[in-house]
Formats: C-alpha cells, sequence, structure tokens
C-alpha cells in the first residue's frame, strides 16, 4: 500500500467530508484500479463509525444503459436518484478515466431527457450534501496528459495532497478582495469581458469537494456579462471533445458560440434557456497543474486559470440561473498560454497567471 494512498483517503473522510458515527456514506468507483483507495476508505470511515456502501460504475455499461433505456423508464432513474440522495450524507465518487467519447452516441434528445431526471437530485447532492469528487489516476489519463504511467500517478497523487490548509489561509485576502468588487474585466488574446460581482459571495476551494483542488469562486451578476471569451484549452463534454470555444455575451446571454466541432456546440446551449447565461466564474491555482489534460477536475485548477462557466450557479453563490447543464470552460492566462490580466474595478490583480497586489501573492507558485 502507498502511503500516499492512506494520507488521500485520511484526508477525504477527516477533512472534506469530517464523517461522524452513524452517518451513511455512499462510494462509486470506476474501475477494480480503485480497490486500494476504496478499501482505506472503507476501512478509515467505519472506524469512524460510518455505515459504508460501495457501488462499481463501470462507464461502458453506464453509456449501454443510457443508450438502450425506455424512454418511459427515464423517470425511474429520478426515483432511484432522489432515494439515493435522501438516505445518504456523505458521497464520494471515483472517476476512472476509459474514453471520453463513450456518450457520443447518445441520441441529443434522450440525453436532455437523462440529464433532466436526475437535475434535481444532482442540485440536493451538490447544495445539501457532503461530498468528494476525484479522477483515479489512470492509463489514458497518463496518455493525455503526456507522461508515463508511473510519472502520472506520481502527478496525480502530489496534486490531491497539497497543503490545503496553507493554501486556505492564502486565499482569505483573495477572497475579501473578490467580495468587495463590483466589476471584473478579464483580457486575453481573443478575450475582452466585464461582467459584475457586486454583493456576491466569493467561496474559497482547498480539498472540501474536489481532490485535486485550488480555486476561489463567485457567480456574474446574471444580465450583467458582455464582451467576448476564447477559452484555450480543450473541454470533453457529453461525449465529445470541445477546441477553441468562443463565446460572445451581450446582456449576460450567449449571443453567439463557436467551436472547431461546429454546431455540435450549439446543442449543449439549446438545453435549456439557463445554459445560455453563466453560473460560475472562478480563478484557479494549484500550483502543481500547470497545463490542460482533457480532464476539467485538473483543467480547471490549473495555476494562472480561469473558468467561466455556462449553466447552473451554485446554491451557496446564487445568482438566479438554473440549469441542466454546468461546464467549466477553462482559460489559461499564464505567459505559455498567451497570457493575459484580470482586473477587479480596474486594479490588476492577476497579470500572465500571476497575483500582483502583495497581499495575494501568497498564492503564486513558488520559483
Amino acid at each position: 500500500m502507498d502511503e500516499r494512498i492512506h494520507k488521500l483517503a485520511e484526508m477525504i473522510c477527516t477533512n472534506s467530508l469530517d464523517l461522524q458515527p452513524q452517518e451513511k456514506l455512499y462510494i462509486s468507483y470506476g474501475s477494480t484500479a480503485c480497490h486500494d483507495l476504496v478499501k482505506e476508505l472503507i476501512t478509515i470511515a467505519s472506524q469512524k463509525g460510518a455505515f459504508v456502501y460501495t457501488e462499481l460504475n463501470d462507464l461502458e455499461l453506464e453509456a449501454l444503459r443510457k443508450r438502450e433505456i425506455d424512454e418511459k423508464n427515464i423517470s425511474k432513474i429520478t426515483e432511484l436518484e432522489e432515494a439515493k440522495i435522501a438516505y445518504f450524507d456523505a458521497f464520494i465518487y471515483l472517476k476512472y478515466a476509459q474514453n471520453d467519447y463513450e456518450l457520443k452516441t447518445l441520441a441529443e434528445e434522450k440525453r436532455k431527457k437523462l440529464n433532466k431526471a436526475i437535475e434535481n437530485s444532482v442540485q440536493i447532492r451538490a447544495n445539501q450534501k457532503k461530498w468528494v469528487l476525484l479522477n483515479y489516476p489512470s492509463i489514458l489519463d497518463a496518455y493525455k496528459s503526456k507522461r508515463s504511467i508511473e510519472e502520472y500517478y506520481n502527478y496525480a497523487l502530489s496534486a490531491m495532497t497539497v497543503d490545503y490548509q496553507e493554501m486556505a489561509h492564502q486565499m482569505e485576502p483573495l477572497k475579501e478582495w473578490m467580495e468587495k468588487t463590483k466589476q471584473v474585466h478579464i483580457v486575453s488574446p481573443g478575450t475582452d469581458l466585464t461582467f459584475s460581482i457586486e454583493n456576491m459571495p466569493a467561496i474559497p476551494c482547498a480539498g472540501e469537494k474536489n481532490l485535486p483542488d485550488g480555486e476561489l469562486y463567485t457567480a456574474p451578476i446574471k444580465n450583467s456579462v458582455n464582451g467576448t471569451i476564447t477559452y484555450n484549452t480543450p473541454s470533453p463534454y457529453q461525449g465529445n471533445v470541445y477546441h477553441h470555444v468562443k463565446l460572445v455575451f451581450q446582456n449576460g446571454q450567449i449571443m453567439e458560440a463557436t467551436s472547431e466541432e461546429g454546431d455540435l456546440l450549439n446543442t449543449i446551449f439549446a438545453t435549456d434557456e439557463g445554459a445560455r447565461y453563466v453560473g460560475e466564474f472562478s480563478l484557479g491555482f494549484n500550483p502543481m497543474i500547470t497545463e490542460p489534460m482533457e480532464d476539467i477536475l485538473y483543467d480547471e485548477k490549473i495555476y494562472g486559470s480561469l473558468h467561466f462557466t455556462p449553466g447552473s450557479c451554485y446554491e451557496d453563490c446564487d445568482n438566479g440561473n438554473h440549469s441542466a447543464i454546468h461546464w467549466d470552460l477553462v482559460l489559461i492566462q499564464t505567459k505559455e498560454y498567451g497570457g493575459g490580466e484580470v482586473y477587479f474595478d480596474d486594479v490588476l490583480i492577476r497579470k500572465d497567471g500571476e497575483f500582483i497586489p502583495e497581499n495575494l501573492q501568497g498564492l503564486n507558485k513558488k520559483r
């Protein structure tokens, strides 16, 4: 047993979930490759007095089930998911990447109905329950990150187990600054975007929900977004990978959306009314993550990045936008990716991925 696996399991059960005696914990894992971590989670959670239930959710079988389900039975998914959400107190999801395109052939109308069927349970879990999501290192992940399997395994564990207590401390002045800000201005190649975050809360993320972690998010005032943003990170979503997504906003709404994939992109923004508005704005700064690998759990935490998210907001930062989608599209602003600036009320906060004000420089990567 790798000692880092024990450390990760302890971090999840103690720091992230704060498991208590008699709480009911659901663990979903995507492959038997995750067994070492699952075993440690079961052991530690049980020692804390929690009841543990595990379930293997194979991506290929899950995709087959979605393709073959009779539409008359979709309502049963709602019943099952809502019963699960009501019963369990805490959730751990161990994803295991096998194929980003497994759901590519799922019919679009069925996809929409399936998303709608679980929308309420997803919102309750995200906003009212304790949960953790992580991607267990896979061979596909190693390939996408252009590393050997051993290199990627070590990298992933390092990114997931950074010093989150220190990170949380360094985030405090950024949270204070963001919550005093009225207007945000983002500039990068192909990007000139303005929006208001006046009176919106800023939510620090330091290992409580996602692993790896390292971001501070808020939400734009729904109708305040104007301008253009061009994302420079490939993004898998709903069975496809999208490249060079460009969005043009007017009064909060996406008026034009383009990518290398053409009209396929617009099917996502046609999901519902809220899909054309933004539910989240976040700055990413995990010092171990410096380049994209087409895995949003990592890419949204890239040091010197931001994500600007079409779709539903979070309940703890509610701007009134609700949708069946929540798509974290990422723009990296380090020099290697073209650079860029973030302004809070015309004050330069971050340039080329580095925080400028002295009281924010604790979040800069140690060189």
